[in-house]
């Protein structure tokens, strides 16, 4: 980070995540005995140079306290109802701060490595632009509802993962401009090229799954507990 840059972090955890079949949002579902939301949090406390994060949560969430926050530095807003909604939320909380940098990044993705976000914040700083962490594609990609219409060409396809980072003031613009176009905004990269705003394809490791539906949850446990024997 450049010396006078500031950075924050937003984790939009508004969501019920229907496709967990579970009875509680899928954040808090006990992760080797922990809610996938703290390890999460644990794990963005580790980084350097971070003054501020925003959690934004829904208002109807009776489970989150703020006991889950690892630290000081970590403050929660209301979210809204579609992802999109949470951030700008968020944004505007962090108003007062009015950070240069945020990172955003989901509330179920515990398993993203920090050597990879640093990458990420270092590549988004010296270049100027916004950038988001990423995969290419490995598997051969149809196209089709019930039958295949054609195979798409993977060379240029990548798969989006988080963090996403952006200048405050150009995500907060985008953000207003596409919610108030109608736009689908499915991530934060996706309202900056509504934009026409440049955004960083930077390659990833590809254990940084989101956890979404029941099988993720013992492949997630394995994951921990091979990145905990690596830091061993």
């Amino acid at each position: 980070m450049k010396r006078n840059d500031k950075l924050a972090v937003i984790i939009p955890a508004a969501g019920v995540g229907s496709r967990m079949q579970a009875q509680v949002p899928k954040q808090y579902i006990p992760l080797l005995g922990k809610p996938i939301l703290v390890h999460t949090l644990e794990k963005l406390a580790k980084l350097d140079g971070v003054e501020q994060f925003m959690v934004a949560v829904s208002k109807e969430d009776s489970y989150f306290t703020t006991s889950l926050l690892p630290d000081s530095r970590f403050g929660h807003c209301d979210g809204g109802k579609e992802r999109a909604d949470s951030v700008l939320l968020a944004l505007r909380a962090l108003a007062s701060s009015k950070p240069d940098w945020v990172l955003v990044h989901d509330a179920a993705r515990p398993l993203v490595a920090l050597e990879d976000i640093h990458h990420l914040i270092a590549k988004c700083v010296n270049e100027g632009q916004g950038g988001i962490l990423a995969a290419r594609v490995k598997d051969t990609i149809k196209c089709g509802a019930e039958l295949v219409q054609k195979t798409v060409p993977r060379e240029s396809l990548w798969q989006a993962f988080t963090p996403q980072m952006f200048k405050y003031e150009e995500l907060l613009a985008a953000l207003e401009l596409g919610l108030a176009q109608g736009a689908n905004i499915t991530d934060e990269a996706s309202a900056m090229e509504l934009q026409k705003k440049p955004v960083q394809l930077i390659a990833a490791r590809t254990d940084n799954i989101k956890i979404t539906t029941p099988e993720d949850l013992p492949l997630a446990e394995f994951i921990i507990q091979q990145q905990g024997k690596q830091h061993d």
